[in-house]
């Protein structure tokens, strides 16, 4: 056996992931109850999805349109909703995501998104980030002296971190509470991680909220990361719900990246 041992393998990460993991359902029952009540005999929407639905129900509610829809479905409807910026409505449609393979720089951005958005992220505190990756910007990746430059970098804040955690849970083993004494000591090792540490991030948004997000971080002139995961974010979207997020468009960059546009901003 060799003397020398491997030096570990660093998990660097470039794009994220992003999972839809929850949306809504309807109650047919509920909405028949509540059409019969008012004397609807009948309506109907093309659309199985629960958040277009009721983004549907929410609008025709306001001017009681239910007895005569215009012809073109859940579709022609949210469209018309879209060009005349009747945004509101919007927001009664919720999805939550899971989004992994993101840095702390990129949440510290996200969550400055407040207004219809629920966040819950992964606790250092608790997480022992010895093993953890790290989010390389691809502009310093794609230059072989940067990149060396960074992973040094990176590599040596890891040892750092995993030397600090280590003699601070030694240094405080009065503390009988083995999770109170690891949660001291990784509080506190932490702050040698820096932004390109990876972290999760669960999502809650409404559609009219999520719409801005892509938006913003879309935009040709956002952080390079964070435009990524928007891009990541509505092809999900786009893909679960087309009536509500088909309007936008993925157009090629000089750079080689993706920027998105609209031509319903701002709804």
């Amino acid at each position: 056996m060799s003397e020398f041992q491997e030096e570990p393998v660093l998990k660097i990460l470039t794009d994220p992931k992003v999972y839809l993991v929850g949306q809504q359902v309807t109650d047919e029952s509920i909405i028949a109850e509540f059409l019969s009540d008012h004397e609807v005999e009948k309506w109907a929407t093309d659309t199985e999805m629960g958040g277009e639905k009721l983004v549907e129900v929410a609008g025709r509610l306001c001017y009681m349109s239910f007895a005569k829809p215009r012809p073109g479905g859940n579709h022609a409807y949210i469209h018309h909703i879209l060009e005349v910026g009747h945004g509101s409505v919007l927001e009664h449609a919720i999805f939550s995501l899971v989004i992994t393979g993101v840095s702390r720089s990129l949440t510290h951005e996200l969550v400055r998104h407040r207004a219809g958005f629920g966040y819950s992220q992964l606790s250092q505190r608790f997480v022992d980030e010895s093993d953890c990756s790290f989010v390389e910007p691809k502009v310093i990746a794609e230059d072989p002296e940067l990149h060396a430059i960074w992973m040094e970098s990176v590599r040596s804040a890891q040892e750092s971190y995993k030397k600090l955690s280590d003699g601070l849970a030694a240094r405080m083993a009065d503390i009988e509470d083995r999770t109170l004494r690891r949660k001291r000591a990784r509080e506190a090792a932490r702050s040698i991680l820096p932004n390109a540490t990876e972290t999760k991030i669960f999502v809650t948004g409404n559609a009219r909220a999520l719409r801005h997000f892509v938006e913003m971080r879309g935009s040709e002139h956002a952080d390079a990361e964070i435009r990524r995961l928007a891009v990541a974010v509505l092809r999900v979207l786009q893909e679960a719900s087309p009536n509500l997020f088909g309007d936008y468009v993925l157009t090629d960059q000089a750079d080689g990246s993706v920027a998105i546009d609209t031509p319903f901003r701002k709804v």
